[in-house]
């Protein structure tokens, strides 16, 4: 694998090649977080080469620590490293524009409840999941669990997640590989030669992000409720507070921001479990729920400036936290002792892939032995033929919606 260089000042084809290559994944990539990853890994360390398996897999699990939506995180980190903060930028637009516009044209009463949730093509997009994910399992066990002990790490933190799924779950699994690679990964060996070499990012400017996320998180609710606060910050405050605060992907945000909109009467319970019935739908993160909510909503602005408020809100944190954690976490893991961490880091990392493929991607995918075929035949695609995720996407709704 060549080695994948970057110039220290991103160029304007930079960033729309960011831009391009997240808008075809946000227009294809369904099955959630976890599906996502697998088409992020596919398209960028597979096809792409922009980094190995080694560095995206440390990416994931800097992401898998962060609060906020991973995929989305791990997409704002390959933008980074590829085109800098505007890279970054790129990354979530192209990635979040398709499923935010659907739900806010949703919101305005395009689409249908029933046709959403009933078409058969849906179920088929859970059961191409399936292929996705078994796809990226295959591929990063093959890399990151190439001996006894990694492979048998990687199944004990697949137990442990199923056993105990919860955020909190998952972060145990990842820091009991941290402390078992940390004991008995140990190299003396820096990062593989195939690592991508970033844009060099300054830890000031780290800093800073830090500092103003953390500063929004503290500021934001006392302007909220303060006298004569406008509804546009009241807004902001309830949305990134809830993009700032949930752990384990965008399914545990939902609890959140339900307790934030419907006991304050800024719209029904009945319209959420709506909107949420049309997220399910739609590729890409599960967190433009929240431009639906903003559109929706009889508070405030609602609307088109609505919604891309409260999508702005809920996002800021995870950009905020990949642009100011990235420039340390590239130099943490360079050094040895990261590196047999981080070994055991991406064992458990793979469990965790694991441990989804079984729950929630096979439980709510696989029902028939139809069912069945259609995700064998789409990993055989995958896997075999090579044929492009979004062609084996599209042939998969089209047979579930045939047989269902």
């Amino acid at each position: 694998m060549s080695e994948q260089k970057a110039t220290s000042q991103p160029n304007t084809f930079q960033f729309f090649e960011v831009f391009v290559i997240f808008l075809k994944l946000g227009l294809t990539s369904f099955g959630g977080p976890i599906a996502h990853i697998g088409y992020f890994r596919e398209e960028f360390v597979a096809r792409r080469k922009w980094l190995d398996e080694e560095s995206y897999a440390d990416l994931v699990a800097m992401c898998q620590f962060m609060p906020g939506p991973a995929s989305s995180q791990v997409g704002m980190g390959l933008g980074m490293m590829r085109a800098g903060y505007p890279g970054a930028a790129a990354a979530w637009l192209g990635f979040t524009l398709p499923s935010a516009l659907a739900m806010i044209l949703f919101a305005f009463g395009i689409a249908r409840l029933d046709m959403v949730a009933q078409g058969g093509w849906l179920h088929g997009l859970k059961v191409v999941a399936v292929a996705v994910v078994a796809q990226a399992v295959w591929g990063m066990a093959k890399s990151l669990c190439p001996d006894r002990s990694r492979a048998t790490l990687a199944i004990l933190a697949a137990a442990l997640v199923i056993a105990w799924p919860t955020a909190l779950g998952q972060v145990t699994a990842i820091i009991v590989g941290a402390i078992f690679g940390w004991k008995y990964l140990q190299t003396d060996k820096t990062s593989s030669e195939q690592v991508i070499k970033p844009n060099k990012f300054s830890r000031k400017a780290g800093i800073v992000f830090l500092v103003v996320f953390a500063m929004l998180l503290l500021l934001l609710p006392m302007l909220a409720t303060s006298p004569g606060a406008s509804a546009w910050t009241q807004i902001i405050d309830s949305f990134y507070r809830s993009g700032s605060l949930v752990f384990g992907g965008g399914h545990v945000v939902l609890p959140l921001l339900q307790a934030e909109v419907v006991p304050s009467g800024w719209l029904n319970n009945e319209l959420f479990l709506a909107g949420y019935g049309a997220a399910q739908a739609v590729p890409g993160p599960l967190f433009t729920f929240a431009a639906y909510l903003g559109a929706v909503m009889s508070f405030g602005p609602s609307g088109w400036v609505g919604g891309l408020l409260a999508l702005v809100a809920v996002f800021l944190p995870s950009f905020l936290l990949v642009a100011g954690i990235l420039p340390f976490w590239e130099a943490f893991r360079s050094k040895p002792m990261a590196q047999s961490i981080l070994r055991g880091v991406n064992a458990a990392v793979v469990g965790l892939l694991i441990a989804a493929l079984y729950h929630p991607v096979w439980t709510s995918g696989i029902l028939t032995g139809v069912d069945f075929i259609i995700a064998l035949v789409s990993f055989g695609l995958l896997m075999f033929w090579k044929t492009p995720p979004w062609l084996v996407v599209v042939l998969a709704a089209l047979a579930g919606g045939l047989t269902g």
